[in-house]
């Protein structure tokens, strides 16, 4: 758990004898004496709502009228009012992260009720301390009695009215819901399936609506996830309580732990929902689920399609749920990171009739998400485009999607055969992992087809050396193969927070990246970017992510490297004189122009030889 971050003001601390709760026009004098606002921004401020009667409370009030600070112009916004609240009365500031606040402790401090009378939220409970979260920092009568009943003294913070309210209805739901499922499942960690706790429920008649609970939590678990950005949901059994974590821009995020009988309820509810076999617990299955979610305002629902994968663990059943949201879906190759001069290179592999395309790089580095923007750009109504995947990482309604199905002998090899009778014009296989898929792959490119796949090696010019370990010849290789794509995913630094570095440390960053990116020269612009953490980011500083591309194109000298026994030093070289950008030199570019990190970069990329 992080502490509470603690930000500077302007003005002295509040005198500590004020008592009562905060008034706007109190708060526009505070304000006026700080400079935080002109004498003309306040007089705007009082005109405007002076005329208008409002139960908000008064920085979610004053947050509308779009007061501007005096210093810099900047619109006063409720977190930036929070904020100089906090320092004013010499209180904390402190930002509620969902992420970070353990929801089953929140609710044992105090009832939902008592929190939305006294408009206050539990945020962080310790052995011999309580984190209270306020927007009211002068209304203190309820602390003693906090402190009598959890025997633990009370810390007061100062938090968003919003985040306040917001979070006080959610955690104290989900805390109620994941309570009453476990009550109803008799709170015994090896509890069955989810069919079993519907049972119990009917069969109790104090309990009958409680086989609700497990579908409230899980319908949270989704919304939530969906609002933080995770690509990856994972319900993951110990021997005590069940984990639940998020992947976030590639990094995995502890959530929530749940006893055990919930979370069994709960992989089988999703389980039920995807039409696995709920019974079967002792091998891997896969299922595949759509939901919605709300749109911008409510005002609609977008379908947000999810895959399901189970796994038997030694403390249970292990599900992991990969999110496809068609919000991220990227439509463009320009918004794939691609430079300019790996842009052009690339338009001009899929211009190319026939040959085989390759795109390496180690899992979860974008390989998928590179391909369905080609092919996506790709399939006209002029063209067949079909793909072989294993799974079907998305539907596209654009393509003609085969899933592998091993069980019934419809491998890669397999699956590739078949299609070759379809009269297709690009194919798409998943992956080469075996010499009979190469070949197919092979004989489908000499047969007159555009073929694109995939490989898992750590740059692209490893990718011809897999394909003669794999037993290609040379000479095929050197007939079919037209280019190489290795690519990385990389965090990017949030555009709300991040700060410039000062001159000093630009100097030290410089020559740091020089040597990062040696033997190569990077030059043009430099502005090195360091990142700090807010509201947008959830703290880390980073949003988002981007692709750094390697690729290789197969030139005639190229193909006269290619030899029955090649070294890949040679390979590397011949790309480089080619036209071929290593990843880290890509990596560099990107920190020369403010993306991402050095520390970003050097742990995903391999270094420069």
């Amino acid at each position: 758990m992080k502490t509470p971050h603690k930000h500077s003001g302007s003005g002295k601390a509040v005198k500590s004898d004020f008592q009562g709760p905060l008034d706007w026009r109190m708060l526009v004098d505070w304000l006026l004496k700080d400079e935080v606002i002109s004498d003309n921004e306040a007089a705007r401020t009082i005109a405007r709502c002076a005329s208008a009667h409002s139960a908000q409370h008064p920085i979610q009030r004053l947050s509308v009228v779009g007061m501007a600070r005096a210093s810099d112009g900047h619109v006063l916004d409720a977190e930036l009012l929070t904020q100089w609240l906090a320092a004013r009365t010499d209180l904390e500031y402190f930002r509620i992260d969902p992420l970070k606040v353990d929801v089953g402790k929140v609710a044992d401090v105090m009832s939902a009720a008592y929190a939305e009378r006294h408009k206050v939220l539990p945020v962080q409970v310790g052995t011999a301390e309580v984190v209270v979260a306020t927007a009211e920092p002068f209304i203190r009568d309820w602390v003693p009695e906090v402190e009598r009943q959890t025997r633990k003294s009370v810390r007061l913070v100062v938090s968003s009215p919003q985040e306040i309210s917001r979070y006080t209805g959610e955690f104290f739901a989900l805390a109620k819901s994941v309570r009453a499922a476990n009550k109803l499942g008799g709170g015994q960690a090896g509890f069955g399936s989810f069919e079993q706790l519907v049972e119990l429920g009917k069969t109790n008649k104090q309990l009958d609506a409680n086989d609700q609970h497990v579908v409230q939590v899980v319908d949270w678990l989704w919304q939530y996830a969906f609002d933080q950005r995770a690509s990856d949901i994972h319900l993951e059994p110990r021997r005590e309580q069940g984990v639940i974590r998020f992947r976030i821009d590639g990094v995995l995020h502890p959530v929530y732990q749940m006893p055990m009988g919930v979370m069994n309820a709960m992989i089988a509810r999703v389980k039920l929902l995807g039409r696995m076999d709920v019974v079967e617990k002792r091998r891997p299955q896969d299922g595949r689920i759509k939901t919605t979610r709300p749109g911008p305002g409510d005002t609609r629902s977008d379908e947000v399609e999810m895959r399901l994968s189970t796994l038997p663990t030694a403390f249970g059943e292990k599900m992991v749920m990969r999110i496809f949201d068609p919000e991220a879906t990227v439509k463009d190759l320009s918004a794939l990171g691609f430079t300019p001069h790996d842009a052009t290179r690339w338009e001009g592999l899929m211009k190319k009739p026939h040959g085989i395309v390759l795109v390496t790089g180690p899992t979860g580095s974008g390989k998928t998400t590179t391909l369905y923007a080609t092919l996506k750009r790709l399939a006209t109504e002029e063209v067949n485009v079909s793909t072989v995947e294993d799974p079907i990482e998305m539907i596209e309604p654009a393509f003609n999607q085969t899933q592998v199905q091993t069980h019934l002998d419809l491998d890669f090899a397999q699956g590739l055969r078949a299609l070759m009778r379809q009269d297709p014009d690009i194919i798409m296989v998943g992956e080469v992992r075996d010499l009979p898929t190469a070949e197919m792959a092979v004989q489908a490119a000499l047969t007159g087809h555009l073929v694109f796949t995939t490989l898992h090696t750590n740059d692209a010019p490893s990718a011809i050396m897999r394909l003669m370990e794999l037993g290609v010849p040379p000479y095929l290789i050197n007939a079919t193969v037209l280019g190489v794509l290795a690519q990385r995913l990389v965090r990017t630094l949030c555009p709300t927070c991040k700060v410039r570095e000062d001159d000093a440390t630009t100097d030290i960053s410089r020559e740091a990246l020089a040597d990062m990116a040696k033997p190569w020269k990077v030059t043009g612009t430099y502005k090195p970017y360091q990142a700090v953490g807010c509201v947008e980011c959830r703290m880390t500083g980073f949003r988002g992510r981007v692709g750094l591309y390697e690729l290789l194109t197969v030139s005639e000298t190229f193909k006269e490297k290619i030899t029955r026994e090649p070294h890949l030093e040679v390979l590397r070289k011949q790309a480089v004189s080619d036209g071929m950008r290593p990843l880290r030199l890509a990596g560099a570019a990107r920190v020369a122009e403010g993306n991402t990190t050095m520390e970003e970069v050097m742990a995903t990329t391999p270094p420069l030889t």
